[in-house]
């Protein structure tokens, strides 16, 4: 492993978001709080508590995990993306740089802004609501599990984009309306038996759930099968970059 050629991408990568801080930071900050004064005001008020909890609190892993999911694909593609746009993807695939370094250098950037962002957003809703966390050390894995596996799905999404309109394409259309779909507002178990079963299609359902069972002891689904489709998501994700490197899909055309 060239640890000095990860270290480089890595810090080049991470001094984007200084660049780029109310695009990167402040932006999703301001957007989550706004969702927390209006759904915890316009809905907080008539849905006093869900399963025990206040709905203020409850809707707080559905947030940060919004958050996360959206980021995560956004930074990784977006990082991927410039260098193939400007051409200095070459120069990096015909350096001493192995295909395992370039991502975890890219991967590796991308996983670490999301997961201070949503730790920052975390910190934002202690602001709003009381809340506690039964299991820190399993929110913090998810928390990584989660960021480390849709940074590789951007990174996917980088490579495959060949204009900027398709970075935004999959975040916009496909990962927002999941996560809203998959209980960041609601449980699943106040759907009808038939849409309850439907929605367990929905990749998003088990990061969510099995985020909140992290924080208060309460999932839609139970907290293994969550463990396991997030690795599975992992795994995916993982196999389709090493393709990618394998076949050059998109990297040297």
């Amino acid at each position: 492993m060239n640890f000095h050629a990860v270290r480089a991408i890595y810090l080049f990568e991470m001094a984007r978001t200084w660049r780029t801080l109310m695009q990167s930071v402040i932006s999703p900050v301001i957007s989550t709080s706004l969702y927390f004064v209006v759904f915890g005001a316009a809905i907080g008020s008539r849905i006093q508590q869900v399963e025990g909890i206040s709905y203020g609190a409850f809707i707080v892993p559905g947030l940060i995990m919004l958050s996360l999911l959206t980021q995560s694909v956004s930074n990784a593609s977006f990082g991927i993306y410039f260098p193939k746009f400007t051409g200095t993807i070459y120069e990096l695939l015909s350096a001493p740089v192995s295909h395992i370094e370039i991502v975890v250098s890219y991967v590796g950037a991308a996983a670490t802004k999301s997961i201070v962002l949503g730790l920052i957003i975390l910190a934002t809703a202690c602001l709003f609501v009381p809340m506690h966390i039964d299991h820190p050390l399993l929110m913090i894995l998810f928390l990584v599990l989660t960021a480390v596996t849709f940074s590789l799905f951007g990174f996917i999404i980088g490579i495959w984009a060949d204009g900027f309109e398709k970075l935004q394409l999959v975040p916009l259309l496909i990962i927002t309306p999941l996560t809203f779909l998959g209980g960041s507002f609601y449980s699943t178990q106040i759907l009808p038996p038939f849409w309850r079963t439907v929605t367990l299609f929905n990749p998003v359902v088990y990061l969510i759930s099995g985020f909140r069972w992290s924080f208060y002891g309460i999932s839609d689904v139970s907290i293994g099968v969550s463990l396991a489709m997030t690795a599975v998501f992992l795994a995916l994700f993982l196999g389709v970059v090493m393709w990618i490197f394998k076949t050059g899909y998109r990297l040297k055309s």
